[in-house]
């Protein structure tokens, strides 16, 4: 008789209640401590915020703002980056990237990617720099650094800002470094699918220049000095209490987050060896001075069957994800860049055959087997029950050891 067929139990792509339920009571402690004291809008909960959030990053100055997408706004603002300007990014990146220097007025300048950690290429930078460049806005993709020496190395030949989208990365080090340290303004994203989320939309800005970090925090209530009183015009930016409160919970756990993260990664990695992918799935690499914050497990799927597995994987009830489908060169909404297809091909090609498989904290081994498990049932039907046996005897067996 033959042997019954292993059955999948559901695994998704995130999963915020269980990350919740650990901290619910100290979490509703902190909303209620907001709610008894009624003050809603910057406060001592945002300072305190901005205080642990610069020791975490060892930033002098971090300011709360309203989302990832207004600090970016902010970060280009108080760079004074406007029309007639041009700021080299990527196009491998969440649609903030680009909209952030559009919406300032500035033109978005977009570099191919180096294929193997996703981030902005160097190599490619300085070819794109002209007279109106302003700004380099490298993007840690994934939770991985950008190749900052590299980028820091161009942007003082030619007299250039830097701004890091670090709205993946927070706790991600280059060189021993922390992400919004490695440029002139650091971004980051509190949006709560983040390795460090809040109950809705949030944003930091970390900088190491007091007058910049002044700047910012008139810009982010309207560009004003003193109460109605408007040196310029700015945004209505704020990081409500709430939030702040909530995010500070969190922090605390942050670390050990991260940790989990970079556990199931490797966990990945070996089951990958086991079931024996690897002319299929290209895992990420991670270069071993820094630290990767794996805010996105992103393989590669080669001989262009990323979309037949990825649905191959809902219907078998495991969470993935495609990040990024489109490269920002060729929305319809950039089309006045007049970019064409074939212009930025590794980012075209890593839209084609990118796919992300669930990483948070709070996953199980036998999750992260099941979604292996799924890719090789989507790539070879009917051909993982003996090798999944295999994988457990052997589990089996070192725990034994």
């Amino acid at each position: 008789m033959a042997a019954a067929p292993l059955q999948n139990n559901p695994v998704p792509f995130i999963d915020l209640v269980a990350q919740y339920e650990p901290l619910a009571e100290e979490t509703l402690a902190a909303v209620h401590r907001v709610f008894s004291e009624q003050k809603f809008i910057l406060g001592e909960e945002v300072s305190d915020l901005e205080q642990e959030i610069a020791e975490y990053c060892t930033a002098p100055e971090a300011i709360g703002c309203s989302s990832g997408t207004d600090a970016l706004i902010l970060a280009l603002m108080a760079l004074n980056i406007g029309p007639g300007d041009e700021v080299i990014t990527s196009p491998f990146t969440f649609f903030a990237t680009g909209s952030s220097i559009h919406r300032v007025g500035a033109k978005p300048v977009f570099v191919d990617i180096d294929p193997v950690s996703y981030n902005i290429d160097p190599d490619k930078i300085e070819a794109a720099i002209t007279p109106n460049t302003k700004a380099i806005m490298p993007v840690h993709i994934f939770g991985q650094c950008a190749e900052m020496d590299r980028i820091n190395k161009i942007a003082d030949r030619h007299n250039l800002f830097i701004v890091e989208d670090a709205a993946q990365a927070i706790g991600a080090e280059y060189r021993g470094r922390r992400a919004g340290t490695l440029g002139d303004i650091g971004c980051f994203s509190f949006f709560p699918t983040k390795n460090l989320g809040g109950a809705g939309d949030g944003g930091m800005l970390t900088t190491c220049s007091s007058e910049l970090a002044t700047r910012l925090k008139q810009l982010r209530v309207h560009g004003q000095t003193s109460v109605y009183y408007h040196q310029e015009v700015g945004l209505n930016a704020r990081l409500d209490s709430l939030q702040a409160a909530i995010l500070r919970v969190k922090l605390k756990s942050l670390d050990s987050w991260t940790e989990a993260r970079q556990q199931n990664a490797a966990c990945y990695e070996e089951l990958f060896q086991h079931y024996d992918l690897n002319d299929i799935v290209v895992i990420p690499e991670s270069n071993s001075q820094d630290r990767h914050v794996y805010n996105q497990y992103t393989v590669r799927v080669l001989e262009g069957r990323r979309d037949e597995i990825l649905q191959s994987l809902r219907d078998q009830q495991i969470g993935a994800a495609v990040y990024y489908p489109v490269p920002l060169h060729l929305q319809p909404c950039f089309s006045y860049l007049e970019y064409q297809k074939g212009d930025l091909p590794e980012s075209e090609r890593a839209s084609a055959e990118v796919l992300s498989l669930p990483i948070y904290a709070e996953l199980v081994s036998s999750q992260l087997e099941t979604v292996v498990r799924g890719i090789s049932e989507a790539i070879a039907p009917g051909s993982t029950e003996g090798i999944a046996r295999l994988y457990k005897d052997d589990q089996q067996q070192q725990r034994a050891a």
